[in-house]
């Protein structure tokens, strides 16, 4: 099998890491090699972060370069627009609808760019949008936008349903499963 490579891209404090640990950790009991690593920007100051997650039989490097992305999960637009030099010719960006503004918009530098998506499918990306955040808010949390791109995510893949749920139930605080359990339904069926 080739080596399947997944950019999961946003801003800081977003839940990257929670959707890389449920993504890598499924992909592993599925039984391919995994590699996922983690780049910070300026995280806590809700710079952008990129997690990598490559998988095959034999992956060597958990480094996603130029033209290499099968999947770029975006939980932010201007994030899908920063990262999209990476995906394959004929990869497919996920991407929440929401929009948070930069520092330079946010101090008047700059002005947020609204046709982003529209650019991204001129160019020629196949753009899957969706709005990541009402549906976590009608699961009961804003902060679940990360596992409604899950479940988008789950859509293009061939594993079943409930090995996805599982890797929620393992990783997910005991409180917020059923929260999470309904936000990746709501992704999966969008």
């Amino acid at each position: 099998m080739n080596t399947t490579s997944i950019m999961i891209v946003g801003v800081g404090g977003q839940g990257s890491l929670l959707a890389s640990r449920v993504l890598g950790n499924l992909l592993v009991d599925e039984g391919y090699d995994v590699k996922v690593s983690e780049v910070h920007g300026m995280s806590q100051r809700g710079g952008s972060v990129v997690t990598y997650v490559r998988f095959g039989d034999k992956v060597a490097s958990p480094i996603v370069e130029d033209g290499e992305a099968d999947f770029i999960i975006s939980f932010e637009k201007i994030e899908a627009a920063r990262w999209a030099k990476c995906l394959k010719k004929d990869g497919k960006i996920i991407v929440n609808t929401q929009e948070i503004d930069p520092m330079p918009v946010i101090t008047g530098v700059a002005q947020y760019p609204h046709d982003v998506l529209n650019e991204l499918k001129e160019s020629g990306a196949f753009v899957d949008e969706l709005d990541a955040l009402s549906l976590a808010e009608q699961a009961g949390s804003s902060k679940a936008v990360n596992i409604v791109l899950m479940g988008r995510l789950a859509k293009y893949f061939h594993i079943e349903y409930e090995k996805w749920i599982n890797q929620i139930e393992k990783l997910v605080a005991p409180k917020f499963v059923e929260l999470n359990k309904k936000a990746f339904a709501l992704g999966y069926n969008a």
